[in-house]
């Protein structure tokens, strides 16, 4: 239910509530009546609304609205009944008693729609779950989605179950992909192509949630509320949405995280093939680079620049850029001191 029918369909009510309340006992003309009615309607449709901006809240669903609209009877009648201790005429008594019942009704229902997600009854303690919430789903940012190795783990089974791609997630890849830019728009359409392939994936389901959470302007705050609300993990590269969500005790995978602990391991006395492209810090150095990144030092290597030869492992340094292997050519003797 769209919040914007309650509301239109709450002023025309105040209208006509008003036309048999408002001004009744004072002889004023119904068409006065009537438009103080929608006045007053108005009136707190423009109340909810601010209160809205003050503490935004996720909107959806018709149950909410429902319990909502049981809460607000309730406390209207609470109220109502402690009024009643004041010795008032019967025809104020009831005059009040409506307004506080249409009062807090309304209320009531567009705060719940407000809060669907999160929606919680304090007595008895009952809260609203989201039928789509599990365990294994999984919020997919657009970093991920751009890095196309999440395709590669859903299709070696190390992810499975449910892949949530936000439609705001969905426009920004759009964005991405009709950049003016080449760059910045050929990784848009490598993110969409593997978007495509993941839904031809059997091990996964793929699914677009519409869900916008149009109280939150960043993208990274959707992606984190969106997760929570759901019960799932984030997948990303993003190093600042990772923390961000890590604080707000969101669960992430982050997929570079992952390649750098699945990284071989190259030990010392090893002989590994290098393919030295150019020269290094030192005049005797050359460097290349193994399949994963890993940054090779070749010792007496700069007259090797473009030739596969086989090297050995002399050292390996962990810094924090990453690791780093020192290789000396097979049959050179070591001339410079290995690292």
């Amino acid at each position: 239910m769209d919040l914007r029918f309650v509301r239109v369909g709450f002023v025309i009510i105040s209208a006509l509530l008003g036309s048999q309340v408002i001004g009744y006992t004072l002889g004023w003309p119904f068409w006065v009546r009537m438009v103080a009615g929608a006045v007053a309607g108005a009136a707190l449709v423009v109340l909810e609304a601010l209160i809205h901006r003050l503490g935004r809240v996720s909107v959806r669903g018709v149950s909410a609205a429902v319990f909502g609209l049981l809460f607000g009877l309730i406390m209207a009648k609470l109220v109502s009944d402690a009024i009643a201790l004041i010795p008032l005429n019967p025809g104020t008594a009831s005059t009040i008693r409506v307004s506080l019942t249409w009062a807090f009704c309304y209320l009531g229902m567009a705060m719940a729609l407000r809060g669907r997600d999160e929606f919680s009854v304090v007595i008895p303690y009952v809260r609203l779950s989201r039928h789509d919430r599990g365990e294994d789903a999984f919020v997919v940012d657009t970093s991920a989605i751009i890095d196309g190795r999440i395709v590669d783990l859903c299709k070696a089974r190390f992810l499975e179950g449910r892949l949530i791609v936000p439609r705001f997630v969905l426009k920004e890849l759009q964005t991405v992909a009709d950049s003016t830019d080449p760059m910045k728009r050929s990784r848009g359409r490598r993110g969409l192509e593997a978007l495509n392939q993941l839904r031809r994936l059997q091990t996964v389901d793929v699914r677009v949630h519409e869900e916008d959470l149009p109280g939150i302007a960043e993208i990274d705050e959707k992606l984190v509320k969106l997760a929570q609300l759901l019960g799932g993990r984030v997948i990303t590269n993003d190093y600042n949405l990772e923390k961000v969500a890590e604080i707000q005790n969101v669960r992430v995978l982050n997929v570079n995280e992952l390649a750098q602990a699945l990284r071989p391991v190259v030990l010392p006395g090893e002989t590994i093939d290098v393919r030295p492209i150019k020269e290094g810090k030192e005049h005797h150095q050359a460097v290349a680079y193994l399949n994963d990144g890993t940054m090779v030092v070749v010792e007496q290597g700069r007259g090797l620049i473009g030739q596969t030869i086989k090297g050995l492992v002399t050292s390996v340094l962990q810094t924090s850029a990453g690791r780093m292997v020192f290789v000396r050519p097979e049959g050179t003797p070591a001339k410079v001191e290995d690292h």
